[in-house]
């Protein structure tokens, strides 16, 4: 098990490009099990979590070929159904081949998901969606077990617009028998990003990226092309990186629109944004002015962001009160930048944080996959060489993240632990 070691206090300056989004190429690799026939993807990060998918679709009998510039997925012998623990259980996003199983191969065995422990995250809207669609939906043995002749459109309301259960039943909806709306859907973008790719299949979806999707399903798709919307997290992440050291950097092929609400909190903190088309140039403040945040679902401020925004705010001039609305658990970060000095109260789903001078290293433990970031970005800034142990989780969604900020001039190396 590798750890980071990381000496602060260098302020960061360069170019860094960010990868393609984790959280829009995961369903966009699952969708490939909708037609047979070679898909090709560009702007595909290099994360555990891609690895993990590609080797469900192996096991379902596809053929992966990739190289730098892209990746192939022949899917003509998809012929098994079941996703078995051991793959599924490090990640939740597993459960997005539910959808295209059943759309494909009118069945599916799917083991209940795992992941990072930041709260739970029922899948029940995803069973209810695929019910509506026609599924016979049951629970054996840790398993989801559905099947379906053939899937029919429906009005699918959804109680809450959850991003992986909009995206599973709009790729199941996508062949089936008639008109499916979903209402309350997801708006983020790695939804609109699945359903251009749906599209480039030959699907008919429209108001991806909206609270309607309207999905009027074929009888039949064929193989996509897609290159991969930037992650926005992974360049909130390098702006936070640059506001937290004083930095100046320029982050390469990104989506400043994507990012909204995450802009107008930097520039409140006092974090200079200058986007030149897909370029983004971050400048830090000598010290962070104090904000508070509510988490959102999207258009809103993004939970995957509280982490690290947190780690900035702890070197605030003043108080921030940052409240999590969407995971009860996602504060697990909270003592490890308390050992770092940060001045942290939690009251329930409220963190108050009071500013302080400087954090000092520490040894860190990461928790899961955006609290890992927040302490590296906390090192970053700390006075001292800091160890962040446990970063396996940060390789599910951060490409090369070390080598990324040694390129901004961080001192930062992995080394086994």
């Amino acid at each position: 098990m590798d750890k980071i070691i990381i000496e602060g206090g260098r302020a960061l300056s360069g170019t860094v490009r960010v990868s393609g989004a984790k959280n829009a190429v995961l369903p966009i690799l699952t969708a490939t099990i909708l037609a047979g026939g070679e898909h090709t993807i560009t702007n595909v990060p290099d994360l555990k979590d891609v690895r993990t998918i590609k080797r469900l679709l192996i096991d379902f009998g596809a053929k992966i070929s990739e190289d730098r510039e892209k990746l192939v997925a022949e899917t003509s012998r998809i012929d098994r159904f079941e996703a078995p623990y051991d793959l599924v259980r490090t990640m939740r996003a597993s459960i997005l081949v539910l959808g295209p199983l059943l759309g494909r191969l009118g069945r599916a065995r799917v083991s209940l998901p795992g992941g990072c422990a930041i709260g739970a995250r029922p899948i029940n809207l995803h069973l209810m969606g695929m019910e509506r669609l026609g599924a016979k939906i049951e629970l054996k043995h840790g398993y989801v077990e559905a099947t379906a002749k053939r899937l029919k459109g429906a009005e699918i309301n959804l109680e809450l617009p959850t991003v992986t259960g909009t995206e599973n039943i709009m790729m199941a909806a996508a062949v089936a028998e008639g008109t499916s709306t979903i209402l309350n859907a997801a708006r983020e973008p790695e939804v609109e990003d699945l359903a251009i790719f749906l599209n480039s299949m030959g699907a008919k979806i429209e108001g991806a990226g909206t609270a309607t999707i309207n999905i009027e399903g074929v009888s039949s798709l064929t193989p996509g092309t897609h290159s991969v919307v930037p992650d926005r997290i992974e360049t909130g992440t390098f702006m936070a990186a640059a506001a937290i050291t004083r930095g100046d950097i320029i982050i390469k092929g990104a989506h400043i629109d994507h990012l909204a609400a995450v802009a107008r909190k930097f520039e409140a903190a006092g974090v200079k944004i200058e986007p030149h088309g897909d370029d983004i140039r971050v400048m830090g403040p000598e010290r962070p002015s104090p904000v508070d945040i509510d988490t959102m679902p999207y258009p809103g401020f993004p939970t995957d962001m509280q982490a690290q925004f947190m780690a900035l705010l702890s070197l605030a001039d003043g108080s921030s009160v940052i409240t999590e609305r969407i995971f009860e658990n996602r504060f697990m970060h909270v003592g490890e930048l308390k050992r770092m000095g940060a001045d942290i109260k939690l009251m329930g789903n409220t963190a108050l944080i009071r500013g302080v001078k400087e954090l000092g290293a520490a040894p860190v433990m990461a928790t899961d996959l955006r609290a890992s970031a927040s302490l590296v970005l906390a090192a970053l800034a700390a006075k001292g060489a800091s160890e962040v142990h446990r970063v396996y989780h940060l390789d599910r969604g951060y490409e090369s993240l070390e080598r990324k900020l040694g390129g901004l001039g961080a001192k930062i190396q992995r080394v086994p632990s």
